[in-house]
């Protein structure tokens, strides 16, 4: 073969390869964002999925069917496909693995920290800050078919926390808090009076103080041989919430990690100490507070207000056998608090995120249904089957909500006293809630604080001393499991660590540029003995 011939014959090879690279590599860049159409086509037949979390709670479940059943009714040329999960997480480990093949849900029910993580491909979520001043398809716009409430009618605080930096990039769909669901009864038999407020200092002494027994091995404010006086369900919780009511460094809007500091270690000094006297533990390592709560075996139980239901003697939802339930009188706190006259309690609970497609009618149909997720009939109704509250103010304020709330204890079911006071406790502090900066890999640091209240609560159980020594090793193992030892710029590699396996079309691309760059190898080399055989014959 000529030297022309193999020069064109690499050539050709060259532009195969950069061909299948663009080929390969487009769309990596993202589709384009999506911006609100003039009219929605209501002649197109369109299929939306939703992932959403439910566990195992028949009635939410029918909540939802019936919302989808409306929506449908409404907009008959739109099909909604429910797809239910047990656990938030594994929603976000779905749709990770689903944005490598471009197979993401249409609607999801998430949380901000895992939507930052959806954002590393662009234009992933649909940005939906000015998709809610859409005067026609819009928050409350004129061309719904249904009465959605308007931007200014969802509560303020809630709206906020749907920030990824300067854009929205959700709607709030339930919140709750945390709550001290507390044995009112125990606490008097042991000689103290609840304050107005909790304070950790109360709570610690009062546990402390149920931590003795009798001769026979037996405690004495329950006469059984178990008790645990203080369980934290959400240990993450725990230490956040103590950090912000004291003032101290967690984390900041620029990613940076500020959670590994000398108040912190004070923290779980505290923590160990009463860990080791056996006045404190946690559901990871003793189990569900409630259960505890309910038999009598604990004074102080720290979990979400959406889980009053299981709360108290006269819970309508428990876990445990009924002829193990003492009789005590439930009391409902806010969680405890250095500062009672700035109390500060974390604010949580799913939010609903639009995932972009290529149709800009799809991504419509999907914002409507969005939005009908935060009408009345479906916040309301969703918040009564729990410990929730509606997310606007036009929901809040509804007099059908209203008289469910006035309806407070007249039975142990829907108007379970509990489960109303939990609410009520929300309802008066959405004011003083918060939330932690939100940015790609901000669950990670979430995860370690919590760890750090695990690993300490195990190492005293196991006699271990924990000294500052001990603390900066935790600290160093923390930031190596959860890759928070460089700072934010690791933190925004995490996002690239679990995108699930390679989708086929980039798995035959890699081959095929492999295959490309070998058959240039075996060009050049047949070149070079080509060139060295002409050589030879001069």
């Amino acid at each position: 073969m000529s030297t022309e011939k193999y020069r064109l014959l690499k050539t050709g090879i060259v532009s195969a390869a950069l061909l299948l690279g663009l080929t390969g590599c487009h769309g990596s860049k993202g589709i384009e964002g999506f911006e609100v159409p003039e009219t929605f086509d209501e002649s197109k037949k369109m299929e939306i999925t939703f992932w959403a979390k439910n566990d195992t709670n028949v009635t939410q479940t029918a909540i939802y069917t019936k919302a989808i059943e409306d929506f449908e009714a409404l907009y008959p040329n739109v099909t909604v496909n429910m797809r239910l999960y047990t656990d938030y997480g594994k929603i976000y480990n779905d749709v990770i693995t689903n944005i490598s093949t471009g197979t993401t849900p249409n609607v999801c029910i998430t949380y901000p920290d895992h939507i930052a993580t959806y954002m590393t491909g662009a234009n992933t979520v649909v940005n939906l800050g000015d998709v809610f001043d859409d005067e026609r398809y819009g928050l409350g716009g004129s061309e719904l078919k249904f009465d959605g409430p308007g931007k200014d009618e969802i509560v303020p605080e809630f709206l906020n926390e749907c920030m990824i930096g300067d854009d929205y990039y959700a709607i709030p769909f339930m919140r709750s808090t945390e709550a001290c669901y507390v044995n009112k009864t125990f606490v008097e038999k042991l000689g103290y009076e609840l304050p107005d407020t909790l304070t950790w200092d109360f709570v610690w002494e009062v546990s402390e103080a149920a931590t003795r027994k009798n001769a026979d091995g037996t405690y004495k404010v329950n006469g059984q041989q178990v008790m645990i006086p203080f369980i934290y369900k959400s240990t993450d919780n725990m230490m956040i919430q103590s950090l912000y009511q004291m003032g101290a460094d967690y984390s900041d809007d620029d990613g940076n990690i500020l959670l590994f500091n000398d108040d912190t270690k004070e923290l779980l000094k505290r923590v160990a100490l009463h860990a080791g006297s056996g006045a404190f533990s946690t559901f990871k390592i003793s189990g569900y507070p409630a259960n505890f709560l309910n038999a009598g075996q604990c004074i102080f139980a720290v979990d979400s207000t959406a889980g009053a239901t299981w709360m108290g003697s006269d819970a309508p939802l428990v876990d445990i056998d009924k002829s193990k339930i003492v009789d005590f009188e439930t009391a409902v706190f806010e969680v405890p608090q250095y500062d009672p006259e700035n109390p500060r309690m974390i604010s949580q609970g799913p939010s609903i995120c639009v995932f972009n497609k290529a149709d800009p009618q799809e991504v419509l149909s999907s914002w409507l249904f969005a939005q009908y997720l935060i009408s009345n009939d479906v916040q309301i109704a969703y918040s009564e089957t729990e410990g929730y509250v509606p997310v606007t103010k036009k929901a809040q304020q509804a007099p059908e909500y209203l008289d469910y709330i006035a309806k407070e204890g007249s039975d142990n079911n829907e108007h379970y006293e509990v489960k109303i006071q939990a609410a009520k406790l929300l309802v008066a502090n959405q004011e003083n809630t918060f939330v932690t900066p939100v940015f790609n890999g901000s669950a990670s640091v979430r995860d370690a604080s919590g760890q750090m209240i695990e690993n300490v609560t195990k190492a005293v159980r196991r006699k271990k001393t924990v000294d500052d020594a001990f603390i900066d090793d935790l600290y160093s193992e923390m930031k190596s499991l959860y890759h928070l030892d460089q700072g934010s710029s690791a933190i925004s590699a995490l996002g690239a660590r679990d995108l699930g396996e390679l989708p086929f079309e980039s798995k035959a691309l890699i081959a095929l540029l492999i295959l490309a760059w070998c058959m240039i190898g075996l060009v050049e080399l047949n070149d070079r003995f080509h060139l060295v055989g002409k050589k030879t014959d001069l």
